[in-house]
């Protein structure tokens, strides 16, 4: 312990002292203006480019249409969610941005989706009778959609349809109805970057 003997000026002086001995010691080189530190890229913090859960949002990839083609989007989302949830976010339809690039969407009216679940690494998608009146016939983008959107997922390694509980065969891009599953790979001679 050091002791301070004398006046306050007298203290004042050794503790200045005592302050530049300590960083005279330290090595740090004494500089005019501040500098920037600059953290090398994978010590501590992510790239750039990478969206991950320390921000709080991940990508996910959508399926849109344009022109008769399918057309895949990423977007960010707070949480992908389940097969269930993607599906909901598909059949919202696309943003105004994506509409403003011509986007949009070939399911309303020409395939009612009844619900979306995992099944043994299957992405199971329900279908609702058609309804006569649609005056749809693009339904081969729309199976598209749902089918490219939804085997972009990890968990996912195949799409297969149901209606009433049974298996349903939809078209592929050539027009030839499949039971399934499907992948995107059934739908690459209607697919187009954006």
């Amino acid at each position: 312990m050091i002791r301070f003997v004398g006046g306050p000026a007298r203290r004042l002086v050794v503790c200045v002292l005592l302050g530049a001995l300590a960083l005279a010691g330290c090595g740090v080189p004494a500089e005019d203006e501040p500098r920037a530190i600059r953290t090398p890229v994978g010590v501590g913090m992510p790239p750039p480019t990478t969206v991950g859960p320390e921000s709080g949002r991940v990508t996910q990839p959508l399926c849109l249409a344009r022109d008769g083609r399918l057309v895949r989007v990423v977007r960010q989302v707070d949480v992908a969610g389940d097969v269930e949830l993607h599906l909901r976010r598909l059949l919202a339809g696309p943003s105004p941005a994506e509409q403003a690039r011509g986007l949009g969407s070939a399911l309303p009216g020409a395939v009612d989706i009844t619900g979306g679940r995992l099944v043994d690494g299957r992405a199971e998608v329900g279908v609702a009778p058609p309804d006569d009146e649609s005056g749809r016939t693009d339904e081969v983008l729309a199976y598209g959609q749902i089918v490219c959107t939804l085997d972009a997922r990890d968990d996912v390694n195949g799409v297969s349809f149901v209606r009433e509980g049974r298996p349903l065969a939809v078209p592929r891009a050539d027009g030839s109805l499949f039971p399934g599953p499907l992948t995107a790979a059934d739908y690459a001679a209607v697919t187009v970057e954006d």
